[in-house]
């Protein structure tokens, strides 16, 4: 079967398409390079002894959408993980989400109308969820306001998927996960983000290696155990597994609904400090850091409830915080040296 991959030469997209490999799916990979690079390939390929099929292609750009699926218009199911993804940025420049991450998933959505097998697994985020009101969060915990324009876009996104599979063939899952870290084992593949890291882990591993200064903390008055933000952070293999099985799900005809919603994370909070610790610890190196003013856009608390992926998905997340920050810390090595 011929699954498409967009974004996927990213972070969790690569991770995504070797468990796709491994699984005997032929993989079609999109990707605009604009957060990543054509090297992820030569890793893809070095892990699962296939390299992808892969089109350099920005869905931004609707007549080249329309081309591609009108070449490859004998796909089974499209993984979209194409989007900017950083809260913080997306609070500076809120046009540049608004354009790369709604216009690219309707464009893709018009095409999937005409193929034989409309099935869609949406990358979604827990920001959707805003500031829940309960800990760890279900699927039916409200959606509140959304705390950034990264978090909004994901909420219109699952709104517009589910308007579109109302009236059209599509089925969909949409998987809301958490705060993916690490890298493969292999160390082939991992989270190389171009420029200044906005994610907490890349940025610990950068500073460790001398890349960067300090790491900067943002604000340390939360209502939390130590007053750091407190997230729920998932091993990228175990994510990317997940999405392989939601595929086979829609696949064999297994969703009960038109559109399927699953949090994916470890139902566990670990705070900023907490990361900072289990590094040092798996590293045996100690971190310079330095508390800041909290970021524009930043909620105090947000960790799974993993029941539903756990029984009705089938899937469970495996590895400790420790094991995913120690292959995070063996990628940033091995890229270095």
């Amino acid at each position: 079967m011929k699954i498409v991959v967009t974004g996927g030469l990213g972070f969790i997209g690569s991770h995504t398409v070797v468990e796709l490999q491994n699984e005997g799916f032929e993989v079609v990979a999109i990707d605009n390079l604009s957060n990543s690079t054509e090297k992820v390939l030569d890793g893809i390929f070095n892990i699962t002894g296939i390299k992808p099929i892969f089109e350099k292609l920005d869905l931004r750009d609707k007549s080249s959408v329309q081309f591609f699926f009108k070449k490859h218009n004998d796909v089974d199911g499209v993984i979209h993980f194409a989007a900017s993804k950083a809260v913080g940025e997306s609070v500076e420049n809120p046009l540049l989400y608004y354009e790369n991450n709604i216009n690219a998933l309707v464009y893709v959505l018009q095409e999937l109308k005409s193929l034989r097998n409309p099935n869609f697994i949406f990358s979604s985020s827990c920001t959707v969820y805003g500031q829940a009101e309960i800990m760890p969060i279900t699927e039916n915990a409200s959606v509140q306001p959304a705390m950034s324009p990264y978090g909004n876009t994901k909420q219109i996104g699952e709104e517009i998927i589910k308007d579109v599979a109302k009236v059209t063939a599509l089925n969909s899952i949409l998987l809301r996960y958490f705060n993916p870290i690490g890298a493969h084992p292999t160390a082939e593949i991992g989270e190389l983000p171009i420029g200044v890291p906005q994610n907490l882990v890349p940025f610990i591993t950068q500073t460790a290696f001398g890349l960067r200064k300090e790491l900067a903390v943002y604000g340390n008055d939360y209502p939390t155990s130590d007053g750091t933000a407190v997230r729920d952070y998932i091993h990228v293999v175990d994510l990317a597994k997940a999405h392989v099985i939601a595929l086979k799900r829609l696949l064999n005809k297994k969703n009960l609904d038109k559109v399927e919603t699953f949090n994916l994370g470890t139902g566990k909070g670990s705070s900023v400090l907490e990361v900072i610790q289990s590094f040092e610890k798996v590293s045996g190196k100690k971190l310079p850091y330095k508390i800041v003013e909290r970021r524009e856009g930043d909620i105090t608390a947000a960790y799974a409830n993993t029941e539903k992926a756990n029984t009705v998905l089938g899937w469970k997340a495996l590895s400790t915080l420790d094991q995913a920050i120690e292959s995070a810390w063996k990628w940033e090595l091995k890229i270095r040296s």
